[in-house]
Formats: structure tokens, sequence, C-alpha cells
């Protein structure tokens, strides 16, 4: 009899337990050639200790290093393992969106492949999301990476997020995360995203916690991030932050702008026009004249953005079936 953890997700019989695993574990590599031995025995024989069956994906990004020859050799040998090879370097969104395509388990965990996070710490997430949640994020607490180029940004962008999103999660950059696999079906990932899955998962309607998780140095290798992805960090925020206010209603802060900016020019042309008439001074050379047009123009730009907006979002729901709302569930008493 299989734990509580298997009968808790959708879609869940006993036709497809035995094809299906209990959990997918997701890791994106790219130049992880050393680490990946250590990795796979680690994650096998922490779940093998378990009672839940499981599948490893694990997706290469364009390495270059010898993993993606490594993980085929492997995938022919190991049936646990299931090697998906990118033809390049697409990033680490791509990579986590493709194992998620590839993944068949009713739960799905993500982690990196540099060893850094510890597969031991797995079941402790699967427990937690056992407990109803749609997402359990793994919180570096001891972080054992450079205070000055690691630590700091990551503290300071933190904060950043969890402001602007109002998603209250510690480590947004921590990659060892536990989701109901019905959650990711509902996530679309592009650009640089990855690191804004809670976010993306609060939009969805996502119940998330988060827990305290082992890090450990890195043993191999070096780090492939650094202080020069802070600006696509901003970015990405602001994208984030559009579609959790927007998503469905962008008219809503396209047509505010620009009806603002359209009061502001018929005022301010109101005015010009009573000092032209009534007092019989020269407007031509005023900045204001030039302002008030500009206000104008703006407007109406801004009020055209809004209603192509609207049709864009209207064309993403509909060409996708995607509906503007998500079911947690449905209660009802049956008539016999």
């Amino acid at each position: 009899m299989r734990s509580g953890l298997v009968n808790g997700f959708a879609g869940y019989n006993e036709a497809t337990a035995s094809i299906v695993p209990d959990v997918s574990i997701v890791v994106p590599v790219h130049d992880e050639v050393e680490s990946l031995p250590y990795l796979l025995e680690a994650i096998a024989s922490t779940l093998t200790a378990t009672e839940l069956s499981y599948e490893i994906i694990c997706v290469d990004d364009g390495s270059t290093d010898g993993s993606a020859q490594y993980l085929k050799e492997q995938a022919q040998i190991r049936t646990d393992l299931k090697a998906v090879i990118l033809r390049r370097n697409y990033g680490q969104t791509a990579a986590m969106s493709a194992g998620f395509n590839y993944a068949l388990g009713k739960a799905i965990v993500t982690l990196d492949a540099d060893l850094q996070n510890d597969p031991a710490d797995i079941p402790m997430l699967l427990a937690k999301l056992e407990e109803g949640y749609d997402l359990v994020s793994g919180w570096r607490k001891n972080r054992q990476d450079a205070a000055l180029k690691r630590l700091l940004p990551s503290k300071i962008a933190n904060w950043i997020i969890r402001r602007v999103t109002s998603v209250n999660v510690h480590d947004y950059g921590c990659s060892l995360k536990a989701y109901r696999a019905e959650l990711v079906a509902d996530m679309n990932l592009y650009g640089e995203l990855h690191r804004f899955l809670p976010a993306l998962a609060y939009i969805e309607g996502a119940r998330i916690t988060e827990l305290p998780v082992r890090h450990h140095a890195r043993r191999f290798g070096r780090s492939k991030y650094g202080l020069s992805r802070t600006f696509r960090v901003l970015m990405d925020l602001l994208t984030i932050y559009f579609m959790k206010k927007f998503l469905t209603r962008p008219m809503h802060v396209f047509g505010l702008l620009g009806l603002i900016s359209m009061i502001l020019g018929v005022a301010i042309g109101i005015y010009l026009t009573f000092i032209k008439i009534a007092l019989h001074v020269d407007i031509g050379n005023r900045p204001l004249l030039i302002l008030a047009v500009l206000l104008l123009v703006t407007g109406v730009q801004l009020f055209c953005f809004g209603l192509l907006a609207e049709l864009l979002m209207r064309t993403y729901h509909e060409s996708q079936g995607r509906p503007i709302y998500r079911v947690r569930e449905v209660v009802a008493k049956s008539i016999k």
C-alpha cells in the first residue's frame, strides 16, 4: 500500500499506478559531468529508501564537457533515468520546461546538478506537499556561496521580488522545489522565468510554502551565475508584476494611463486657449503647447495599446482553451 502522498494527487487510479511514477525528479544540466555520477547515486539511494516509485529526468542544456554523452550512456543502462538532450544551450528556463514536459510523475521535484542541493531533502519536501500544498519551495537558510558576489545580490533580489509579487518566499533562487503535476501543467515557461516559479504559481492560485533545506559548497566546476544576470532579473520581475496585476485586464493599466494623459493634455489646452483668447497672450512659443499636444497623442496611443493588449489576451486564452480561472476541486452531493 502506497503512502497518502500517492492518493493525494489528481488523476491517480490503481490502473495507472504501475506505469505512472509517484515522483519525477527534473534536473537541468549544463557542463556538470563530474557531478552527475554522485548526483544520480544520491537521488536513487534517497528515493529507493521510500515507498515511492520515481523517475529521473536529466535535461542536458547544450553541455560541451561530455555531460550529454554520459547521460545517454547511463540512460541505456539505468531504468530510472531519462536523458533529454537539447540541441543547443537554451538556458535553465527552457531546460526546466523540457523536463516538465517529459515528466510523468504525480509530483515533480526540481534541483540543480551541481550537488549544492541535497537530494536527501526530497522526501521532506514531498511530505510537506502531502499536507495540501501545491508548491513547496526550498530555502537555503545557510548558503555556502561567496558573500559579496552571490549572497548579497541574492538577498537584495529576493527582498525586491517579495515586495513586488507579494509571495513571501525567502529564496526564489533555490532550484530545489516540489510541485504537484497539475500545477506545472498550468504554467507556461518562457524567457528566464524559472526563478519566478512561486510567483507564477501564485498567479495560478497555488498554495505555496517553504522549508529550510541543506546547501553545500560547490565541489566541481564553477558557478554559471554572476552579477550580469541582475538586469535580466529586473526585466523578468516587471513581466511577472504585469502578469500578476493585469494578465486578464491590460486595458485597466494602459487605459488608465492613457485617460490621465489625455485629461492633462486637454486641461493644459483649455488653459492655453483661455490665456490666448481672454488675455491675448501669445502661446506659440510656449513649451506648454508642445506638452499639451504630446500628452494628447500619448494618451491616444496608450488607449490604443490597451485595446490591442485586450485582443492579445483574448487570443492567448481562447486559442489555447485556457480559462481565466483555476478550479481546485468540485464538491457536490450525488443524486441517486
